[in-house]
């Protein structure tokens, strides 16, 4: 038989509370258009309570953007088993799920919300950057990358941010298919860079001699082959040397 008394909360438990109702709230539109009286009526206590435990919606939006922040980061964590195409692409899927669940949170995250200009919000933010570099690094099993390598694995993960950004406008493009292109688009990077560079060629060499026939990898290569031209240099595979 109940009561109907509610059970009192302790403050760290209430804290997290009020954090992942400010999260939904915050991820449905964006933090700027949710109201500190609309998180005190959906987590069930006064606007006064609210105050006790945040001293304001700035500390409040910081809080729940912390736990996105490490929520996101942890996405990118991966056992590094099997070839890196699936893995990269077991990692898209992730992140993209994050994304499809966090939409407007996930643009106030990676471009500040009412947050901008704070120093906690960018450290944040580059945190989580911080953190998909080093994961992908770790894939690529190297702790000191060619400064190409680096180079590439840092525009990857900006790329990576920014065609979601673009993607939540109106998600034109089916989200499988940008998640597959993420990781030719990964791919493409490293092969380029590894055409400059010895050592970058080295490690992308590597890691790709595991590759399957019916991966990610090999399918892109299928897709520029067919765009090769017909005619005696698509058909002998021979291109002019660079001068």
């Amino acid at each position: 038989m109940t009561t109907g008394v509610r059970r009192r909360m302790g403050v760290e438990e209430r804290r997290q509370q009020l954090i992942g109702v400010a999260l939904d709230l915050f991820s449905a539109r964006s933090p700027d258009e949710v109201s500190i009286d609309e998180i005190a009526s959906a987590a069930g206590i006064s606007r006064p309570l609210v105050y006790h435990y945040f001293p304001g919606k700035q500390s409040l939006y910081e809080a729940a953007l912390r736990r996105a922040a490490d929520d996101l980061a942890a996405r990118f964590v991966e056992p590094q088993e099997g070839p890196l195409g699936a893995r990269l692409l077991r990692v898209m899927r992730r992140f993209f799920d994050f994304v499809d669940e966090h939409g407007p949170g996930f643009f106030a995250l990676m471009r500040g919300g009412p947050a901008v200009g704070s120093s906690r919000t960018t450290a944040m933010i580059d945190e989580v950057r911080q953190a998909a570099y080093d994961q992908i690094l770790s894939h690529l099993r190297i702790a000191e990358p060619p400064v190409r390598l680096a180079l590439v694995v840092r525009s990857w993960v900006s790329l990576a941010e920014t065609t979601a950004l673009l993607w939540l406008d109106g998600r034109r493009i089916p989200r499988g298919e940008l998640e597959v292109q993420l990781v030719h688009d990964f791919a493409a990077l490293c092969a380029v860079s590894a055409s400059y560079d010895d050592e970058t060629a080295a490690v992308i060499t590597g890691v790709l001699k595991d590759e399957p026939v019916d991966g990610p990898f090999a399918d892109l290569l299928g897709r520029l082959m067919a765009l090769v031209p017909a005619g005696p240099q698509g058909a002998t595979g021979q291109v002019p040397a660079p001068r």
